[in-house]
């Protein structure tokens, strides 16, 4: 009886390092997580986070992995708009405010249109990934994303 429940009690404290390090792993700068009520999904994201950059985004690239995605991240929640120029593939843009709430969603932005893709007034960050994941995942206005950019304190899924 004694060997049972202390293999329990080691099983239970595998599983609860095991647990903990996910946890802790769960966020990170190059992984973006979301969750609604269409479940849940995790993509490899390249950031992009100063003016020079973001304002390269995703052009001249040929392609991207599917569960891949650029995340754009601004100082602050503010009013973006972005466009297709010189970019290849076409894309779904998710656009987050501040407490890591989607707000807005753009499907199927088309390759070198040059109409302006509104994405809100108090956006913080864009996840643009290929088009056609977010009708294929279901993802969502109110949808929630995870990320180390989101503040502890305000986030509705926090780190």
């Amino acid at each position: 009886m004694r060997r049972v429940a202390a293999s329990r009690i080691a099983a239970a404290a595998l599983w609860l390092v095991a647990t903990c390090g996910f946890a802790a792993a769960a966020c990170s700068r190059d992984q973006v997580d979301l969750r609604g009520p269409w479940g849940q999904a995790r993509f490899s994201v390249e950031v992009v986070d100063t003016p020079e950059t973001r304002a390269q985004g995703l052009m001249h690239r040929p392609s991207m992995p599917k569960r891949s995605g650029m995340l754009f991240i601004y100082e602050m929640p503010q009013r973006v708009a972005f466009w297709m120029k010189n970019t290849l593939i076409p894309l779904d843009m998710i656009f987050v405010g501040a407490d890591g709430v989607v707000s807005h969603i753009h499907k199927n932005a088309l390759p070198g249109d040059l109409t302006p893709i509104p994405g809100g007034d108090k956006v913080l960050v864009v996840l643009e990934v290929n088009a056609g994941i977010v009708e294929s995942y279901g993802i969502s206005v109110g949808s929630e994303m995870r990320h180390e950019v989101f503040s502890k304190e305000t986030a509705k899924w926090p780190c």
